[in-house]
């Protein structure tokens, strides 16, 4: 009998995650669809994490744990995962962040439905420590609403629901091609690279958005956000090796968004809309933050709420506000 790897592939990256892994582990286990592997990527964790692991492996065979002696820092620590997979599909999962059994069984069937589809995700649901309802806010309510302009057959287009405007929540957590995925640069050693990602896979195929509510995205204390409070913490828990380096996040971002764009926009038209959306984007997430947003904001401010209906709906547009 012909035997094969798994279908699936998914990635735990950790680090001292012994607060909510076992809940995210079991319902990984729990999902309908059962042909994947779990690779567990422990980045050096000192607490309970690795005892965790070992008692899961020892349950069941698709799971494969691996551990480093120091800390790679996260973004090594994801590609490692990554790199380990076999699976047609790939998906990292957050240690925190629970999935409804049917999440694996939807997106394989998109997948499997549509070859123009790199990537499936589906709804968020906002959770708390004790995994009830947490209220994320209007603004950041945003990010959690659906995206269909994701599903555009134009790349730009796609591009430009991905990066300048509000990101989809939950979509760097999608399951993926393995195939495309291993074309693109992955995770970057620098703060929000996972923003870069997501544009590029967008300029590589379409996004699919399953309707119902399947995975969970959780807000705690413990939090990356909430622990690394500084941009410069931020920066060593991606890449501890940064200890020295200070470097202003949104221009190493907007360079690493220009490189996605050369490497893997499909056509000349489509790398020139997308370096006019690049601009776009400066103006909204370089210009509009501080220390510029102070210059500039007033003004700013003055045209929207003088301009009138087609200055609000031009800004709506472009997603500047």
């Amino acid at each position: 009998m012909a035997t094969h790897g798994p279908r699936v592939s998914i990635g735990v990256p950790v680090y001292n995650g012994e607060n909510y892994l076992a809940e995210t582990l079991d319902s990984i286990l729990a999902q309908t669809f059962t042909d994947f592997e779990l690779i567990i990527s422990d980045n050096a964790s000192t607490d309970r994490t690795e005892a965790i692991c070992r008692k899961y492996a020892a349950q069941d065979h698709r799971i494969r744990y691996i551990r480093s002696a120091s800390n790679l820092g996260a973004a090594r620590n994801y590609n490692r995962a990554f790199e380990l997979a076999t699976g047609e599909y790939f998906k990292w999962n957050g240690h925190d962040d629970p999935l409804a059994p049917p999440f694996v069984e939807r997106c394989v069937e998109v997948l499997d439905r549509d070859p123009g589809i790199v990537l499936c995700f589906a709804r968020n649901r906002a959770i708390d420590e004790r995994g009830e309802d947490y209220d994320v806010g209007a603004l950041t309510a945003r990010t959690f609403a659906p995206k269909p302009q994701l599903e555009s057959p134009e790349a730009h287009v796609r591009f430009y629901h991905a990066v300048v405007a509000d990101h989809p929540q939950g979509a760097i957590f999608g399951l993926i091609r393995r195939s495309v995925l291993a074309q693109t640069a992955l995770i970057g050693s620098y703060r929000m690279s996972d923003l870069t990602l997501l544009g590029e896979l967008a300029l590589r195929g379409r996004f699919h958005q399953v309707s119902e509510t399947l995975q969970g995205r959780r807000f705690h204390a413990r939090q990356g956000r909430n622990v690394y409070r500084t941009g410069h913490l931020r920066e060593m828990w991606f890449d501890p090796s940064r200890s020295q380096t200070r470097h202003h996040p949104y221009l190493r971002l907007f360079r690493e968004h220009v490189n996605a764009v050369r490497r893997a926009a499909p056509d000349a038209r489509t790398r020139s809309i997308c370096y006019w959306y690049m601009a776009l984007w400066v103006v909204k997430y370089v210009c509009f933050r501080a220390p510029l947003k102070a210059l500039l904001g007033g003004p700013y401010r003055f045209v929207k709420a003088t301009g009138g209906p087609r200055v609000a709906r031009l800004l709506a547009r472009t997603g500047l506000w």
